[in-house]
């Protein structure tokens, strides 16, 4: 049973939004057809935009295969999914229960904190509920101590970062329907700040004028399909046919495969714009129950594609401009004594791309750039600074890829190596959650009322 509640329905993102949004219907007492039609519809646009994401991350392996190839390249990959399912065998357990009341605890914070985000990116959910479950093992929790320990940690995470990002997500959206529930909300700050401080007066990256001769590169798939051919024709004359044949392409022409696979790429972009338009124009509706009547004007946190549709062109430039500053940074790691970060394609494809979409909504095309580039130093450095933190585990060929896992684990492996008994880490923890949330809440109680005071007066 717990496996079925942990694994099967909590730990399957679609479904887990597809509740929200059920019982989201329910206590608006919408009429049945309604009720299933929005509930449905609901998981079918999280599955369409997982099934693009799968389409875009196959052709990305493809690519990333081809490019260790050409260039010989070793170190570690960063990957998720790949550290996560390495770290089950011993942290299984305790990763899914730190999970479930993480889950919790994002609700009751949710209600009665002024921060009222429910985070439903649930593979990230878990993602950082193993990251914590491995840092707290490291430092000699265990049991009840750990879990409770570490949902309180993973909670105001969830309630937290949506709330740090959202001037920005306010300002890319052009509304509150929704935030970003996605743990690479450090990259995307740091993108909007350096992206605010480069960008003065550069227009938008939707507002680049092309020719006429060249209007059919408005089309995003269009312009997606050129960029990644161009792409990965590059790596493959640096690959070389006999690799890719033999490897790769079960016989076919090795540029014949890469042109489809930078097709299939867009068509994978593509995909996730049309499951994300779908999966928004069915949960902001229904979550609207939940805001009424259990959490007073709750926002749903969703995964990080919700934002690519409103910069197109903003997606391409970040994930390109990431990509170069990973490259970058591989070459400057060693020089600084710390592990060679591979690259990732699919991280800085998502959080490059999203990077790109915060850099240009602070600061214009520089900002897309430089924002994106940041981002993409950050993704390369601190998997490399969390490597010593993450005990056995970083050993392995992999490691987390996204800022937060960063940040957060460098945070609390540094906390408890620094701490000598689990008593005053579990003091120092409590005192900073708190000092957190009562002033943030101080500071945000002052905002909403300056901006009172400054409305005119009716006349």
């Amino acid at each position: 049973m717990v496996d079925l509640i942990m694994k099967d329905i909590l730990g399957t993102p679609a479904i887990l939004v597809g509740l929200f949004a059920l019982v989201g219907l329910l206590l608006q007492k919408k009429d049945v057809a309604n009720v299933i039609s929005g509930t449905l519809k609901t998981i079918m646009g999280f599955v369409i935009l997982g099934a693009g994401a799968g389409v875009l991350v196959g052709s990305l392996d493809n690519f990333s295969s081809m490019f260790d190839h050409a260039f010989e390249i070793q170190g570690i990959i960063p990957n998720n999914e790949a550290i996560v399912a390495l770290a089950q065998e011993a942290f299984g357990a305790e990763t899914a229960m730190i999970m479930l009341f993480g889950m919790v605890a994002n609700i009751v914070l949710a209600r009665i904190t002024p921060f009222k985000y429910i985070f439903l990116t649930g593979h990230h959910t878990m993602f950082m509920a193993c990251l914590i479950a491995v840092i707290l093992s490291t430092g000699g929790f265990s049991g009840a101590t750990m879990i409770i320990t570490g949902s309180v940690i993973l909670g105001s995470l969830m309630v937290l970062l949506p709330a740090l990002l959202q001037p920005f997500t306010r300002k890319i959206t052009g509304s509150d329907d929704f935030a970003i529930g996605h743990f690479g909300s450090f990259g995307y700050l740091i993108a909007a700040a350096v992206g605010k401080a480069v960008g003065k007066n550069s227009k938008s990256t939707e507002e680049i004028k092309v020719p006429k001769t060249l209007n059919f590169l408005r089309d995003t798939s269009v312009s997606v399909s050129l960029t990644m051919a161009l792409l990965f024709f590059v790596v493959a004359l640096f690959t070389g046919p006999s690799f890719i044949e033999s490897e790769l392409s079960g016989g076919t022409n090795f540029l014949v495969f890469s042109f489809m696979q930078a097709l299939t790429f867009a068509a994978g972009v593509y995909i996730i714009l049309a499951g994300v338009r779908m999966l928004l124009s069915e949960i902001v509706p229904a979550f609207k129950g939940i805001a009424d009547k259990v959490i007073p004007n709750a926002i749903p946190a969703l995964d990080v594609p919700a934002v690519f549709p409103f910069a197109n062109n903003a997606v391409i430039i970040g994930f390109f401009f990431s990509f170069i500053a990973g490259l970058l940074s591989m070459f400057l790691l060693p020089l600084l004594g710390l592990k060679v970060i591979v690259p990732g394609l699919v991280p800085h494809f998502f959080t490059g791309a999203a990077a790109g979409v915060f850099g240009n909504a602070a600061g214009g095309r520089r900002g897309a750039v430089f924002g994106s580039m940041a981002n993409g130093v950050i993704i390369s450095f601190l998997p490399a600074l969390l490597l010593p933190v993450l005990g056995t585990l970083g050993f392995e060929g992999t490691t987390f890829g996204d800022a937060d896992f960063g940040v957060v684990g460098i945070v609390l492996g540094n906390m408890i190596a620094l701490l000598s008994s689990k008593t005053a880490f579990l003091a120092i923890v409590g005192v900073l959650l708190a000092a957190i949330f009562v002033g943030a809440s101080m500071f945000k109680r002052s905002k909403e009322q300056n901006e009172v005071d400054d409305k005119p007066e009716a006349s």
